[in-house]
């Protein structure tokens, strides 16, 4: 309660009075929360008194505020054994309610010489500041627990983004093994039944390897590394563009992919990053576009620019689709068979990023078009 001292300050100053306390009262304690003490009353914050001593007691009680003037005058609490056992004259108790109806205690001041209190002004004032600090225990309650939540959100999402990553570090190496296994498997002779099954491994391996790379890329990126580069400029792309267009059309024996490459200068980038955009960009439109129409790759340099695209036919994306198709987890209405983390997008954009570019998406009746570009050095 921020406003604790100024509110006692200002009741000691208006009334006269040199005792003034904000006290949490229940059925059985009576503490002080807040003080001011002037008159050597000899309280302090953490301080109890019997509770049943206490004229507080009895606001708690009926929930009214008791005030006296003079306590040597008043009729009723003349002769009553709480001014008498503290030795005040003058007293008020104004009772703090809290939003949800519930007591929480007694906004009180008490003096040995007799005060004015028994005035509208200063009973209002009391009641205002009684208000005023209901108000901020439940400010103060709704930060503390959003605090809490916001903690613990905190808490269970770096856990669960580390188990993400120990976790896709983990698949690695088994499904490096089962890769390794059916290359092997194509080296020995086989029928065409075995082969076909050992192609659909292939293709099952290609996605299950670029699943565990984009769920490594978004745990890294959610724990703060973010999207690593290893960029060399003197080492060609082509080749790394021909080997994933060559390991998809593997996986999709049955589908057409047609490629333009035009790249007449160094491109400085990450290649295997740039693999693995293309990777992503090439299996979304293999899975989402009409199977009977080619997918087709272009790639080109000119003086400042380097261009990836990856374009197929089929049903136009919705435009409000498009709005949140580069967002992690997003998955559209692709039928349930299709639906894959929904990361393989938003990680090639990361990528795009990371690499000063950018991955736009465009989509009307005629085709679907994802489009990465990138500056180059002059």
């Amino acid at each position: 309660m921020a406003s604790a001292p100024t509110i006692l300050d200002v009741i000691c100053r208006s009334t006269g009075m040199g005792f003034a306390a904000i006290a949490r009262v229940t059925a059985d304690r009576w503490i002080t929360c807040k003080v001011l003490d002037t008159i050597g009353f000899g309280l302090k914050p953490g301080d109890e008194l019997d509770v049943e001593t206490t004229l507080c007691h009895e606001v708690r009680g009926s929930r009214e505020a008791v005030v006296i003037n003079k306590v040597s005058e008043s009729d009723l609490y003349c002769n009553h054994p709480t001014p008498r056992m503290y030795a005040f004259e003058s007293y008020i108790s104004m009772p703090i309610i809290r939003r949800d109806g519930s007591f929480f205690g007694t906004l009180c001041a008490i003096d040995p010489r007799p005060a004015r209190v028994e005035s509208p002004e200063i009973v209002g004032m009391f009641k205002l500041f009684a208000d005023l600090i209901a108000h901020q225990l439940d400010a103060d309650e709704k930060l503390r627990s959003a605090e809490t939540d916001l903690s613990n959100e905190r808490r269970v999402a770096e856990l669960r983004e580390q188990f993400i990553a120990v976790l896709g570090h983990d698949l690695r190496n088994p499904v490096a093994s089962v890769e390794s296994g059916m290359k092997m498997l194509l080296t020995r002779p086989l029928d065409e039944r075995s082969q076909m099954i050992v192609r659909l491994v292939q293709g099952s391996v290609l996605r299950m390897r670029g699943l565990i790379d984009n769920v490594l890329d978004f745990a890294r990126g959610r724990l703060g590394d973010g999207i690593e580069l290893d960029r060399n400029p003197d080492e060609a792309i082509e080749p790394i563009l021909q080997h994933v267009v060559a390991e998809l059309q593997a996986a999709h024996p049955d589908r057409s992919i047609e490629t333009d490459f035009q790249i007449g200068r160094p491109v400085d980038c990450d290649r295997s990053r740039i693999a693995q955009l293309l990777s992503n960009l090439l299996a979304n439109a293999l899975t989402h576009g009409a199977p009977e129409q080619p997918v087709r790759v272009v790639a080109s340099t000119s003086s400042r620019r380097f261009t990836l695209s990856v374009a197929n036919g089929g049903s136009p994306i919705p435009e409000e689709t498009l709005a949140h198709l580069f967002k992690p987890f997003f998955r559209g209405k692709a039928l349930a068979s299709q639906q894959g983390l929904g990361l393989g997008l938003f990680i090639s954009s990361e990528i795009a990023r990371a690499h000063g570019g950018t991955l736009r998406a465009v989509s009307d009746e005629g085709e679907t078009q994802m489009t990465f570009e990138m500056p180059l050095s002059a």
